[in-house]
């Protein structure tokens, strides 16, 4: 595998990192605009060198669209609704999430064009889009809903991860729900869950 490039490292930064304390020291930054300005970066500065992360199979733009901006104040708890799409499965795929405070309100609300990926896998990055966007709000519980079975059974330790491909994704969110105070996952219908899909589709139909 070939040495990462500069656009492979800031694209990585962008959407990985949680980048709190810099968002702390701009007032008026959020972690979704530096996101962006780190991807625009990256775009000014070419193309990358190889697939990031060895999960997606096409490269794909790593700008989040987030409607509209989190409040100045970190909010202690929050819900995190997730889903993920994939056209073909593998095919084209995009992850969503739509973030609330505990009344309902939206705060945010996520996507992301993930390349050739299958459905399992853009359920779990869609998660993991919703958890580091809540993390970097200064969220310190959080109510986790998804309509994927496999992913909260999972999560839960009910099921097995015996996906390789999904390994690394289940690890990561773990780490990520191990951050907060309080976790509660819940598995939801899909009709219940219409934001986060809807996100996950426009992350395809826009790449996003």
């Amino acid at each position: 595998m070939p040495a990462p490039s500069l656009v492979d490292i800031l694209r990585h930064i962008a959407r990985e990192e949680p980048l709190s304390s810099t968002v702390r020291t701009f007032r008026g930054l959020t972690r979704e605009r530096l996101g962006q300005l780190l991807d625009e970066a990256a775009t000014r500065l070419g193309p990358p060198s190889r697939a990031e992360d060895g999960v997606t199979a096409t490269s794909a733009p790593a700008s989040t669209a987030v409607e509209p901006s989190p409040p100045s104040e970190p909010l202690p708890r929050v819900r995190v609704y997730s889903d993920g799409a994939a056209r073909g499965n593998p095919g084209p795929a995009g992850a969503g999430a739509v973030v609330t405070d505990p009344e309902g309100h939206v705060v945010a609300r996520l996507g992301r064009f993930l390349g050739t990926q299958t459905n399992n896998s853009a359920e779990y990055q869609g998660l993991l889009l919703g958890l580091k966007h809540a993390k970097s709000m200064g969220a310190r519980e959080v109510d986790v809903y998804a309509d994927s079975e496999l992913l909260i059974r999972q999560l839960g330790g009910q099921y097995q991860v015996k996906s390789m491909t999904l390994r690394p994704l289940f690890e990561e969110a773990r780490r990520l729900l191990g951050l907060f105070t309080k976790v509660k996952l819940h598995h939801i219908p899909r009709a219940k869950n219409a934001e986060a899909d809807e996100m996950s589709n426009r992350a395809i139909d826009e790449r996003m």
